[in-house]
Parts: structure tokens; C-alpha cells; sequence
């Protein structure tokens, strides 16, 4: 009996922590139901601005190509777009193929330093050298296996045109339908859409940048790519955050990803994930804390023309919350449900135990019985959460059989547990960048195809 008066006592003082920090963040309540309703929008761009569309690709021979293509298929200038590859320690043809296709390829090998915020960083270095940093307004990051919709620049451009220096955008899934898995990842992304992007760019603060499909002013690389962690993107939007700079969304720009198919491989990424949000957490960390109650003059570094003293103050409070904002982001307070749901787990099967002995019921059997009903409140609300995208984000992603959408709703909340465990496992392992398998045929003008198909058949009906 006193362990589980220990496991009480520990999981009161936890709970008193995790209600004072709910109530701390008890604003992004808001956000998710504004979200449902509104985002911001961008008028048309007055001006074509000049981009550098920069790639990280190990051994992507398979989807590099593609991506290019949907690159020079945008509705955009040809003479304002420029595209880089540094193929990243590669063994096959990815380099050959970006330069047949027109790209400017750069060729890294360095197995020391593996995390694609490495071959960023290398890839910079060789544009400053060769082009210059300026010569490109912006600069926008993919993923090789990435996919383009043929609007998505002149959507982007909008946002540019207004003056954000740091945009991301809507990230669809190219392979939503083939299992449970490549389904979770592709809710998971649109329920930060809705949920985070949405919202915060109404309301004109930050939101997260997640790996690929952003656009960043070169003012951010003046000198150089800085950010070489497990998770990158992280540690870029949070350093961006603590520099004065707020992160937009622009719904319209759609761009798609191919997700992984493999437990296997979706548990290696998400520690690697974890790895890096841990990391981000500790680098990061205490420059967003700091710069809640001192700024350092970051509030009015952004300002243009003459500012009245009542909209500096406005300025000022604003980027001090987005602060806080972005280091709730970073916080991983995952990490602490985690924890306090093991412990929690631990008492309900240590009660059930004894109980169990006392009526001579077999304590697996009890341990077993806890395990199915941990959380299932949490694993509901995922399920409703993943029934609630479908729903809301049906004319945009890949149409799915209602059978399938009823299956991928009942799967999401183990995507949504790996997610958990990653952490608590990246906190204990060392964890090493490792590259993730692409390789879809899936083309833009396949998705813009079923897409037209698509939108015919529902006017008829």
C-alpha cells in the first residue's frame, strides 16, 4: 500500500502543475474554435518578387524530379524563380537528375554532420558565394519529395507582397489513402492547419513553420543557416520568434508531401522528432523566456514608418505574447502528460492488483483491463478529431471510401500514443539523423487531373 500512496502524492503535485500550466494556456481554446472558422487572407500581389527555391535531397532520385517539374509549372515568372539542390552525401542519381531538369545542384559529403540543417547550411554558403544572399527576395524550403500546386508561388507571393517576412503553408498529403499510417501523418498536419496556422495568422502572431513549404525573407540567412539540430524548423521559427519576426500562413498555397507507410519507419522519425524538440527546448528555451519580460528592442525592429506611441505599446505586448506563445510550442509538455499518465497507470494497475489478489483474480488479467482503459478518453477525442478533418477538410485531400474514413479514425489515437512514447524514449537513447524512404510516382499533374475529375463529378451530382 505505500507505493500507492507515493504514486498519489506524486500525481497530485503533477496535477497541480499541469492545471496551473492549462490555465497559463487556456487562449488556445480560442484559437481551435476560431480556427473552424476563419483564417487570414492575402489580396493579390502588386509585384513579382524573386525566390530561390531551396532543396536537401539524400538519394531521392525517385521524387526529385518530380517536384522540379511542378516547380516550372507554376504560374509564375520563370525569370523570378531560381532552384537549388544540394544532394546530401548521395550514392545515386539525384544530382544528375535536378541538373538535367535545370536546377543548380551543389554536391556535399560529410558524414560527420548529417542533419539536413547541415546541408542547409552548406547550401546557403555556396549561394552567398556564387549569387549572392540578396540577390533573392525570399527563399522558399522543400523537401524533395515534395509536390507543388501550380498556384502555389503566386499564393505565396501574395502574403510576401504584404510584407510577412516568414510564411508557411497548407500541407496535403499525396498518399493520404494507403494505410492507417500515411493517413495519421496527414491529419496530424491538417489539425495543426486548423487548430495553429488558422488562427494565429488571423490574429497577426506566430505560428510553427514543420520541416518544408515555408517562404523566409533573406534577411534571416544574412548570416547564414544557423540551424543544425535534429529538428531544424523548430529551432528556426522559435530563434525567429525571440528576433521580433511573427510567422504567417497563407491557406491558399498547397503544397503536398508523401508520408511514411511503415510503423517502423514513423517510430524513427517521430524519436527523431522528439530528439529534436527536446533539443529546441533547451537551446531556444530561455531566449523566448527572456524575451517575455525584456525585449531589447526587438518590438520596434520591425517597424515601418512613423509608429504612434499607443501602437508601439500594442507592438510590444504582441510580440511579448507571441513569445509566449512559441514557447508553449517548444515546451514539451507532452512529455510531462506522459509522464504523469505512466505514473497514473502505475497506480490504477497497483490498486487493481491488490484488489484482484483479494478476490483471486489473476493481477495480469487487472494489468491488462487497465492498460485497455488508459486514457480511452484522450484516445475518443482523437478518434472525433480525425472524424472532424475529414469532414471539414474533404474537398481538398485525396477522397477516401467511407469504410477507410471510419478505419483511419479509429487508428489515429496509436499514432497520436507513438507520438507520446517517442518522447520519453528520445529523452533516455541518443538519436541520429537518419533519411526517410520516398518513393511515390505520384505527379502534379496527377493530383490536379483527379482533381478536375473530381470537382465535374460533384457538379453533375
Amino acid at each position: 500500500m505505500e507505493i500507492v500512496v507515493i504514486l498519489n502524492a506524486i500525481i497530485s503535485v503533477m496535477n497541480a502543475i499541469s492545471k496551473f500550466i492549462s490555465n497559463l494556456l487556456w487562449y488556445k481554446n480560442i484559437f481551435k474554435y476560431v480556427g473552424v472558422f476563419a483564417t487570414r487572407k492575402f489580396k493579390p500581389a502588386k509585384n513579382y518578387h524573386k525566390y530561390a527555391v531551396i532543396v536537401a535531397a539524400r538519394n531521392e532520385e525517385n521524387v526529385i524530379g518530380n517536384l522540379i517539374e511542378s516547380v516550372r509549372m507554376q504560374n509564375y515568372p520563370e525569370d523570378m524563380l531560381d532552384i537549388f539542390v544540394v544532394a546530401d552525401n548521395c550514392t545515386d542519381n539525384t544530382a544528375k537528375i535536378a541538373r538535367e531538369l535545370g536546377a543548380v545542384c551543389y554536391e556535399r559529403f560529410d558524414n560527420d554532420h548529417r542533419t539536413k540543417g547541415y546541408a542547409l547550411q552548406y547550401l546557403v554558403e555556396c549561394i552567398r558565394r556564387d549569387y549572392g544572399i540578396d540577390s533573392y527576395e525570399g527563399y522558399i524550403l522543400f523537401d524533395a519529395d515534395n509536390l507543388l500546386a501550380p498556384d502555389y508561388l503566386e499564393r505565396m507571393n501574395d502574403a510576401f507582397d504584404e510584407g510577412e517576412k516568414i510564411v508557411t503553408s497548407y500541407r496535403n498529403t499525396k498518399n493520404f489513402g494507403d494505410n492507417w499510417i500515411s493517413a495519421s501523418y496527414g491529419v496530424h498536419w491538417l489539425r495543426t492547419v486548423r487548430n495553429e496556422h488558422r488562427p494565429r495568422s488571423l490574429f497577426h502572431l506566430a505560428t510553427r513553420i514543420q520541416g518544408t513549404g515555408f517562404l523566409f525573407s533573406h534577411e534571416l540567412i544574412e548570416d547564414g543557416w544557423n540551424w543544425v539540430s535534429l529538428t531544424e524548423d523548430r529551432a528556426f521559427c522559435a530563434d525567429a520568434v525571440a528576433k521580433g519576426y511573427k510567422i504567417s500562413y497563407n491557406h491558399d498555397a498547397i503544397f503536398y508531401d508523401e508520408q511514411p507507410t511503415s510503423i517502423k519507419i514513423a517510430m524513427r522519425q517521430r524519436i527523431r522528432w522528439a530528439k529534436g524538440h527536446l533539443q529546441a527546448f533547451v537551446e531556444i528555451g530561455p531566449k523566448l523566456l527572456w524575451h517575455i519580460f525584456f525585449t531589447g528592442g526587438v518590438a520596434s525592429a520591425h517597424e515601418k514608418g512613423e509608429v504612434t506611441p499607443l501602437k508601439r505599446l500594442f507592438n510590444n505586448i504582441r510580440l511579448r505574447f507571441i513569445s509566449l506563445d512559441m514557447l508553449s510550442v517548444v515546451y514539451t509538455r507532452s512529455l510531462f502528460i506522459t509522464f504523469k499518465r505512466l505514473i497514473w497507470l502505475a497506480l490504477r494497475i497497483s490498486i487493481i492488483c491488490i484488489t484482484a489478489k483479494s478476490f483471486n483474480i489473476a493481477p495480469i488479467w487487472a494489468a491488462v483491463y487497465s492498460v485497455i482503459w488508459w486514457n480511452i478518453e484522450g484516445c475518443l477525442k482523437n478518434m472525433l478529431v480525425a472524424l472532424y478533418v475529414y469532414i471539414i477538410e474533404q474537398r481538398r485531400i485525396e477522397k477516401i471510401p467511407f469504410f477507410k474514413t471510419l478505419w483511419f479514425a479509429f487508428t489515429f489515437p496509436v499514432f497520436d500514443l507513438i507520438g507520446k512514447l517517442s518522447l520519453v524514449i528520445a529523452l533516455f537513447t541518443k538519436v541520429e539523423w537518419k533519411p526517410i524512404p520516398h518513393d511515390s510516382k505520384v505527379k502534379i499533374t496527377d493530383i490536379v487531373k483527379n482533381k478536375e475529375n473530381l470537382d465535374k463529378k460533384q457538379k453533375i451530382s
